[in-house]
């Protein structure tokens, strides 16, 4: 991954930890419905594969939301009250029959690619479903 990312000026933190995303999910389902969300995933892909921050801790999914211009104490309601757990397990249970098998995955037409990708593939797989979607 470090390889990919520098090969496309990307930043990237050295990793020593890997944490469990459930909450961040939660967050982010969360600020999916809130005018300006999306920028908190943009916060959370940098505090986890840049700073390396720990995001399972609850204190640093509010501030990521509050850095995200989002409410803090909203995003910390969500997180006491596992408000969004149900829509999480929804996505799941969709990417599990959808046979995502990690993150990323790139579904496009049917055909799908799993990780990180160099965009030479990410090309291709745009080129194959369009070709399917002219047949």
């Amino acid at each position: 991954m470090m390889e990919r990312m520098a090969a496309e000026g990307l930043p990237y933190g050295e990793r020593t930890m890997t944490y469990n995303s459930r909450l961040a999910q939660e967050v982010g389902k969360w600020a999916d419905t809130q005018p300006g969300g999306e920028v908190f995933h943009d916060a959370m892909f940098r505090a986890y594969f840049v700073a390396t921050e720990n995001i399972s801790d609850p204190e640093v999914l509010v501030r990521q939301a509050e850095g995200a211009g989002l409410s803090g104490e909203a995003a910390r309601e969500v997180i006491e009250s596992r408000s969004f757990k149900a829509a999480v397990d929804a996505d799941w249970k969709r990417s599990y029959q959808a046979g995502v098998t990690g993150v990323p995955t790139f579904v496009a037409g049917g055909y799908g690619l799993v990780g990180a990708q160099p965009y030479e593939m990410l090309e291709q797989l745009v080129v194959e479903a369009g070709k399917e979607a002219k047949a």
